[in-house]
């Protein structure tokens, strides 16, 4: 197969930072989320570019009743209650209409009546695989609650991003395989993406600067990866995180074309050696400075067509890849 480039988006809204950050604290970027995702649908349209959009399944339910009736028996304990959404279930609103920062059911629809792109699951209530408390009972039965309200919605949910990337313990990958997930986002090889925040071992603000670094200048290489190599019989198949796009920031403006740059670079090598680019990034981090986001994103989309032309390089959502995969292999 030629080079191939996956553009995974962890779709969460305020699910994804309720335990450290306020509606209020987050506000300019939440409010602006869903038209940053229309305008990404038009301008990946126009380039024939293929998004993958990790829904928590929470976005799906139409009002609190729902997310009320779908929600799991048994749900995640853990150990600190900062982390469990449930216990925020009183705080939120009854529909979108009222609470457009913890329901989305109308611009999945959106999504789904696309075609062009898949929306994948990030769990069903942004669930946490390696924190203290829960276990992978309440693991299984957060999955099919996602399964099951998103087929309330005609959405067959064939891939998995995992919140926060937390996913150690391969019984969650066979507990994924088992309910029809075929593919999910692993991390990028170097070992600094795969310490955990908890391990005490490790200074971990040293390794998120080593992270943020990492987006500008190449500390941990291209991290493309041979496609040859992802395929694995009657397994879920890791397609991992080349880069993550960061969000645009004034105060840095001057690093932005070195973002760009490692970027570029990483595609062009995915591109010549017939290899996979996997970028990511949440719809909210466009929510502000959006333009300057944008115009970030059009050199991306603008040299993903140049390689296309010169090295017929593919954009796939991650089940279209995993499916290209299945049948070569």
């Amino acid at each position: 197969m030629t080079g191939h480039f996956v553009i995974s988006l962890d779709y969460e809204l305020h699910w994804g930072v309720f335990d450290h950050r306020s509606v209020n604290d987050y506000k300019e970027n939440l409010a602006n989320a869903n038209n940053v995702i229309e305008r990404l649908i038009a301008l990946s349209d126009s380039y024939g570019i293929k998004l993958t959009f990790a829904t928590v399944g929470f976005l799906f339910a139409k009002d609190k009743a729902a997310l009320i009736v779908y929600s799991p028996k048994s749900k995640p304990q853990y150990t600190n209650n900062k982390l469990n959404p449930y216990l925020y279930f009183d705080e939120i609103g009854n529909d979108e209409i009222d609470d457009p920062f913890h329901y989305a059911s109308s611009m999945i629809d959106k999504i789904n009546d696309n075609k062009n792109h898949e929306i994948g699951t990030h769990t069903y209530s942004h669930y946490y695989c390696d924190e203290e408390g829960q276990n992978i009972i309440q693991f299984e039965e957060d999955i099919l609650a996602a399964i099951h309200i998103a087929k309330s919605k005609g959405v067959n949910l064939e891939s998995i991003v995992f919140p926060r990337n937390m996913v150690a313990d391969t019984k969650y990958l066979e507990v994924s395989y088992k309910h029809g997930i075929k593919s999910y986002r692993g991390t990028e090889e170097s070992y600094m993406y795969n310490i955990h925040p908890s391990n005490k071992k490790y200074n971990w603000l040293l390794f998120r600067l080593l992270r943020i670094l990492d987006c500008y200048v190449n500390i941990t290489g291209n991290n493309t990866y041979a496609l040859e190599e992802l395929y694995v019989e009657s397994k879920i198949i890791n397609l991992p995180s080349s880069r993550l796009l960061r969000p645009y920031y004034s105060i840095i403006k001057f690093l932005e074309p070195l973002k760009i740059r490692r970027i570029k670079k990483g595609m062009r090598r995915a591109a010549r050696k017939n290899e996979l680019f996997h970028l990511w990034w949440h719809p909210h981090n466009f929510g502000k400075n959006i333009d300057e986001n944008f115009k970030n994103l059009e050199k991306i989309f603008k040299e993903f067509e140049r390689l296309n032309k010169n090295y017929k390089f593919k954009s796939e959502t991650m089940t279209s890849l995993t499916n290209k995969l299945h049948n070569s292999g």
